[in-house]
Parts: C-alpha cells; structure tokens; sequence
C-alpha cells in the first residue's frame, strides 16, 4: 500500500513540475499563492516519495538521480533561454520544480542511509 502511495506521489509531483514549469516558462502565472501552495504540495508529496517509496536497494541510484538534476540545474540550465527562446525557460523551470520535489525525498533517503550506517 505504501508504495504505490508513493508511485501516485511521484507521478503526480512530476505533472505538477511539468504543468508549473511549462506556466513559469512561457511568461504566464498562477499568481505567488497558487505557485506558493503548489510548491508546498511538491515538498509533501516528494516527503511521501522518499519515506515510502524508495527502498535500500534503490538509495543509491536515487541519490545520483537527484544530484544529476541538482548539478544540471546549477550547470547553467537558465542561460538555455538565449539559445533557445521560450522552451529553454521552460526546461529551466521544469527542472527547477521537479527540484523542489526531490530535494526532501533525496533528504529522506539519506537520512535512513546514514541512519542505516551507523547502526551497523
């Protein structure tokens, strides 16, 4: 039951990074509340991805994972919109809300990592 909790949790942060991102990067808002709310919904639902749906055996793939997308956002993802205009802002900011979804699922996973460490 968890992990498909988890499943529907990570499927439904990566719509709603796609969907915020692609809103962000075409010039258009939700407003600050709505953007403000739905970023909040990315943090809970990447909370529930990282305590419920990944395992021991997955910690290490996800952690690269997640800091290929750290390293890739931090590369210069933005300056994408002077090559390409529109859809670089777009990438950028797709990447920058899917970020906020799995920065406290990877927080989780290295917790119960060093957790799991230190209690061997």
């Amino acid at each position: 039951m968890a992990k498909e909790l988890g499943k529907w949790a990570f499927i439904i942060g990566v719509v709603v990074a796609l969907v915020l991102g692609i809103v962000g990067g075409v010039g258009s808002s939700l407003g600050a509340t709505a953007t403000a709310w739905l970023g909040l919904l990315l943090v809970v639902l990447g909370l529930i991805v990282g305590f419920s749906n990944i395992t021991a055996k997955e910690a290490t793939p996800f952690l690269v994972a997640a800091i290929a997308l750290l390293v890739a956002n931090t590369a210069g993802l933005t300056g994408l919109n002077t090559l390409i205009p529109y859809l670089g802002s777009i990438l950028a900011g797709i990447v920058t809300f899917l970020l906020v979804m799995v920065a406290p699922a990877a927080l989780v996973v290295a917790v119960k990592a060093f957790y799991k460490l230190a209690s061997e």
